[in-house]
């Protein structure tokens, strides 16, 4: 009996002993996956952080470039309508001019079209008033063979200058169609004198 108590006695301690080992590998397990856990979260809790940085970073230089590019813009359109101004007052310019300066400025703008051949000559109200039978008997004199101006005697709806008409077919020469016709040669200069 006694050695059935030794073996009894025996199986428990060893079973103590297994049961402590078997602890022990377990809390050591234990700490290695929390350690492991631990490390993962915190690797994980850093590329969240410096992914919140990257996105925070590129929504703010996109927020500031649409601002930059938002002022680049307003910036553009004001100075485009500066110069719109500019090129309407032009036309408004011209439109004043009056008496001999736009006798001058027909028979000039005629003469140096050359051979034009038969022609309505249509001015505005304005010129109309203007221009008489004599100007135009002096413009043929001068243009002899080249042409043979008419006047006529409809106001054209235009702010200033003329238009020479044929058969339907114009020559625009009023002073809205001179300025717009010079306006791409002449937008950049324009902008060179009033935005440098």
């Amino acid at each position: 009996m006694a050695d059935i108590s030794n073996i009894t006695s025996k199986i428990l301690r060893d079973a103590e002993e297994r049961k402590e080992v078997i602890l022990a590998e377990a809390n050591e397990e234990k700490e290695a996956i929390l350690s492991k856990k631990t490390a993962e979260a915190r690797k994980l809790e850093k590329e969240m952080i410096k992914k919140a940085e990257a996105e925070a970073k590129r929504r703010k230089e996109k927020i500031i470039s649409s601002a930059t590019l938002k002022v680049r813009n307003d910036k553009l359109a004001a100075k485009q309508e500066v110069i719109k101004k500019v090129f309407e007052e032009s036309v408004e310019i011209l439109s004043s001019i009056k008496g001999d300066d736009f006798l001058r400025f027909i028979k000039n703008s005629i003469l140096s079209l050359g051979e034009i051949g038969e022609q309505k000559l249509i001015l505005n109200k304005d010129g109309l008033e203007q221009v008489d039978l004599t100007f135009i008997y002096d413009l043929n004199q001068a243009l002899g063979e080249k042409g043979n101006i008419k006047l006529s005697t409809e106001a054209g709806s235009f702010k200033g200058g003329f238009i020479l008409e044929s058969n339907g077919i114009e020559i625009n020469n009023t002073f809205e169609a001179l300025v717009d016709s010079l306006r791409d040669e002449l937008e950049y200069e324009v902008a060179k004198v009033l935005f440098n």
